[in-house]
C-alpha cells in the first residue's frame, strides 16, 4: 500500500467518545470507537448491524497494514511500513513488538516504506510476509530465521511486493505494485517495467499471471477457490477485477468487479485489502472505508471510519473484522464469519 508518513501519536486519542457497547455484548467497551456504518442495500443486515461500533484498539503508528490472525495463538500481527516492523496484538496482553526489521535488512537507506506489508499465516501456522525493502516473499521458520520463497521472475527482481492470500492446495497468489520502492516508478533499481500479479507454486515456480494492472494491491480468494479478486489503487482506475482461477492455479479472462470511480470524493482511499467471509462476500477497504459486496459485486454497504483504511482480516471467533486504518488498528463485531473460521 501507500502512503504519507507521519509523526506517531504516542497512543494519545483525545477525540474520541467511549463506552458504547460492543456488538453481541452487555459490557461497555473500554476502546474509543470512530466513523459510522453507511447501509446501501437492506441486505447488509444479515451480515453487519449498522448499531455496530468501529473500535480503535492501538494507535501511535506511522502506516499500518497487513493484518493477519493466528488462530492458535489468539492474537493479531500487523505491518508498520515506514517503521519496518509487524507489532503484536492481544486482549489479554494488548500490544508488542513482534519482528523487526520486518522487510528490509539491508545497510543503506531505503526510503519511506522499507518495512513488510501484507501478512498471512499459513496452514503450518508460520508467518508469510511481502516485503519491500527487501522486494521478496519470505515465510518465518517456527525454528527461526526466514526463508525466501520468492523474490525474482526469471531472474528480474520484484518491485515490492504487496499482498498475499493462499489457495488450499498450497498455491500462493501475490501482488507486486512499486509503492514500496523508494522512487516508485521512476527509481532506478527497478528491473520490471509492470506490476505484476503472480503464483507460487509449491513446487517453488513463479508464473506470472498477468500483467494488465497498473497498481495491483489487496487480493483474495472466494471460499471455492475458483475466483480469484484484485484490487487496483490507481485514481485513473480505481476498480476491483474478477477472474476464473484454472484447474493448473493460472487465470481466466477477468472482468471488473466493481468500480469505485463515483465514490473516489467519499473520502481518502483506494481498493486495496481485502478478507472474504464464508459466504463469499468481499470485505474490501477502499475509498472512505471498507466496502462490502455480495459475491456478484453488489455493494451492501460500508465501514466509515474516518481515516484511510488499509487493509482488513477476520480473527477472534471469526465474526471480528480487523482493520489496519492509517495509524489506528480498529476492529468490529460482524454477523458474518471469516473465511477459514
Amino acid at each position: 500500500m501507500f502512503s504519507t508518513s507521519r509523526i506517531a501519536l504516542i497512543l494519545v486519542l483525545p477525540i474520541f467518545t467511549s463506552g458504547f457497547l460492543t456488538a453481541g455484548t452487555d459490557v461497555p467497551s473500554r476502546y474509543p470507537t470512530i466513523g459510522k456504518i453507511t447501509k446501501y442495500d437492506d441486505r447488509l443486515d444479515s451480515v453487519l448491524d449498522t448499531s455496530s461500533k468501529i473500535e480503535v484498539i492501538a494507535s501511535g503508528f506511522d502506516w499500518t497494514e497487513g493484518p493477519a490472525w493466528n488462530r492458535d495463538g489468539g492474537y493479531l500481527v500487523f505491518s508498520d511500513i515506514p517503521r519496518n516492523v509487524v507489532m503484536k496484538w492481544s486482549e489479554s496482553e494488548g500490544l508488542s513488538e513482534y519482528l523487526r526489521p520486518s522487510g528490509y535488512t539491508g545497510r543503506v537507506d531505503y526510503g519511506g516504506e522499507p518495512g513488510s506489508n501484507g501478512l498471512l499465516f499459513d496452514n503450518q501456522g508460520r508467518l508469510t510476509l511481502c516485503e519491500h525493502g527487501d522486494r521478496r516473499v519470505a515465510v518465518l521458520t517456527q525454528d527461526g530465521g526466514k526463508r525466501t520463497l520468492a523474490d525474482n521472475y526469471k531472474g528480474m527482481r520484484f518491485n515490492s511486493p504487496n499482498d498475499l492470500c493462499y489457495h488450499e492446495n498450497g498455491n500462493l497468489y501475490f501482488t507486486d505494485p512499486i509503492y514500496g520502492l523508494p522512487k516508485r516508478q521512476n527509481d532506478p533499481r527497478r528491473e520490471m517495467d509492470f506490476c505484476g500479479v503472480y503464483l507460487l507454486r509449491p513446487s517453488g515456480e513463479v508464473v506470472l499471471l498477468t500483467k494488465e494492472f497498473s497498481r495491483p494491491n489487496g487480493i483474495g480468494l472466494s471460499p471455492d477457490g475458483e475466483t480469484l479478486y484484485v484490487a487496483q489503487s490507481d485514481g485513473r482506475a480505481p476498480i476491483w477485477k474478477s477472474f476464473p482461477v484454472m484447474r493448473d492455479g493460472t487465470l481466466g479472462e477477468g472482468k471488473v468487479f466493481f468500480d469505485a470511480s463515483t465514490y473516489k470524493g467519499d473520502g481518502v482511499g483506494m481498493p486495496d485489502g481485502m478478507a472474504i467471509d464464508v459466504e463469499g462476500n468481499i470485505w474490501a477497504t477502499g475509498p472512505a472505508g471498507v466496502y462490502v459486496f455480495t459475491p456478484q459485486g453488489e455493494l451492501l454497504g460500508r465501514i466509515e471510519p474516518g481515516e484511510h483504511a488499509s487493509n482488513c482480516a477476520w480473527g477472534d471467533d471469526g465474526s471480528t473484522l480487523y482493520m489496519t486504518v492509517d495509524m489506528y488498528v480498529c476492529r468490529i463485531r460482524t454477523k458474518a464469519k471469516g473465511l477459514g473460521f
